[in-house]
């Protein structure tokens, strides 16, 4: 079977890749290729644009960039074209995989699965038009969304969350702060973790105040995880101030002794590791873009931690609330109140127990593959 396949981000190149990894271990003859990054190379994706060049957030960055993004669009079409997929698997990534939907079903007439849905549930819920008329199955990974779902007359099969799985496999039960310092050249001082996102301008807008607020803390070193994909250069002008950890971000939060965490799937995988963590968003415009959260947003909360727990798990600093000094305030009762410690690594739990036990990238690939053989 020829299966084409797209991830648009860091975290998508994650779970594509093992999705990948388990399609081939039920069909010997599948030939994949997509849009993606390193990981699904490896698994042997043939790559017709890597994930680098797709990654623009925001409508201003899209404006920025519009040559190279209606390029991405044009030559995934032709490359879907000559390649002629059984199937077209897409992995969240909404603004450029619905265009890709549409254009497989109304010129390739192959069938559409999405795997890890947008999040329609908080942002954008029009898009629920597009994916009943061109989306064959949709595969989630929150178990709210199936009620979500449900509520437009679309039926979706929940696989599990990917994230952790991912998680369990990649942690070292033995790994101590000491050895990782050691590895990484650091200094044996305890931890604070900077996850400012995989896009560039996520990383260009956080970083700064990330960075300050952490400062304050004397006894502690701050460690910023470098995001895969992006490159070192992006890291320079902060580097010569404290530490930049590349491919170990998993390892880092696993000895961090709290995290600053740009929303997004890192939110959900520092607590599925036991991270204490501040949220933070940097949103241009302020109170004003608070107010639009406020009023159109369609959740309470902007983190996937909060969301799944469907109560406040985690502090969230958004727009305007994001401040260096209200970055430090969150920090200090994560690094001395214990019993704010306690209370949070207790709501940890509660969403491993949510999530439950499934392998989502099996139970995924299991009927994706089961689908196109009957």
């Amino acid at each position: 079977m020829r299966y084409f396949i797209i991830a648009g981000e860091a975290s998508g190149d994650l779970h594509a890749s093992n999705l990948v990894a388990e399609i081939r271990r039920r069909d010997a003859t599948a030939d994949v290729i997509g849009l993606g990054g390193d990981l699904m190379q490896k698994q042997g994706v043939r790559l017709i644009r890597h994930y680098r060049h797709m990654a623009f957030m925001g409508f201003s960055a899209v404006i920025k960039h519009l040559p190279e993004v209606m390029k991405n669009i044009r030559v995934t079409k032709e490359a879907m074209e000559a390649f002629r997929p059984d199937v077209l698997i897409l992995v969240d990534y909404p603004s450029f995989n619905m265009r890709m939907a549409k254009f497989a079903k109304k010129t390739l007439h192959c069938p559409v699965y999405y795997y890890i849905s947008p999040k329609i549930w908080a942002w954008k819920t029009y898009r629920i038009k597009s994916i009943k008329r061109y989306v064959d199955r949709m595969f989630t990974i929150f178990p709210f969304e199936t009620a979500f779902y449900a509520k437009y007359n679309y039926k979706v099969d929940y696989v599990g969350n990917p994230t952790q799985k991912t998680i369990d496999n990649a942690l070292d039960a033995h790994l101590t702060r000491e050895a990782f310092c050691e590895a990484h050249n650091l200094p044996n001082k305890p931890i604070i973790a900077l996850l400012a996102g995989s896009r560039k301008q996520e990383i260009a807008s956080c970083l700064p105040t990330m960075i300050a607020a952490a400062f304050s803390f004397k006894d502690y070193q701050w460690v910023v995880a470098g995001a895969p994909g992006v490159e070192r250069s992006l890291y320079e002008p902060w580097a010569s101030q404290g530490h930049i950890v590349f491919d170990a971000t998993y390892q880092l939060l696993q000895v961090a002794s709290a995290a600053v965490v740009n929303s997004g799937t890192a939110t959900l995988e520092t607590a599925l590791i036991g991270t204490p963590q501040v949220v933070v968003y940097a949103a241009p415009g302020g109170r004003f873009t608070y107010w639009l959260k406020e009023n159109f947003l369609k959740t309470r909360f902007i983190s996937l931690v909060n969301i799944i727990a469907g109560k406040e798990v985690v502090c969230e600093l958004v727009a305007h609330l994001f401040t260096q000094q209200q970055v430090e305030r969150v920090l200090r009762t994560l690094l001395l109140d214990e019993n704010v410690r306690r209370e949070m690594l207790d709501g940890y739990k509660e969403i491993r127990q949510i999530l439950g036990k499934h392998s989502a990238a099996s139970n995924a690939a299991r009927m994706i593959v089961e689908s196109l053989h009957h």
